[in-house]
């Protein structure tokens, strides 16, 4: 092995910025996806994060910067999967944003409803 193999073995495994933009964008979707769950699940009348008009802007509101976030590093990447770079997460960051987009936006509508 030559110090190329040496540096690039060890490059695949370093946290890059666009791999830590992927992170934080799939983890607001995923937190979105959780309170906008929770948010349908629940009756409107109770008292919570998860309920009501606040779980469904919170659900809306980390969807949205998830799918903006997910959207950028796909758009600043230079390579495809696999690479580094963060676009396998980012991907996966676009999905969960919009599910809690569109979870956070039902259960807004439906708290709308029952005011």
């Amino acid at each position: 092995m030559n110090v190329r193999h040496l540096l690039a073995a060890t490059s695949a495994y370093t946290m890059s910025a666009g791999r830590l933009g992927a992170i934080v964008a799939a983890l607001l979707g995923l937190a979105g996806v959780i309170i906008g769950g929770l948010a349908l699940a629940r009756p409107a009348g109770r008292f919570g994060t998860g309920s009501g008009r606040l779980g469904a802007t919170v659900a809306l509101a980390a969807g949205l910067i998830g799918v903006a976030l997910g959207g950028l590093v796909v758009a600043t990447s230079d390579s495809g999967i696999g690479t580094g770079n963060g676009r396998g997460g980012a991907y996966v960051a676009l999905v969960l944003g919009l599910i809690a987009v569109v979870l956070g936006g039902l259960a807004l509508m439906r708290s709308r409803r029952t005011a």
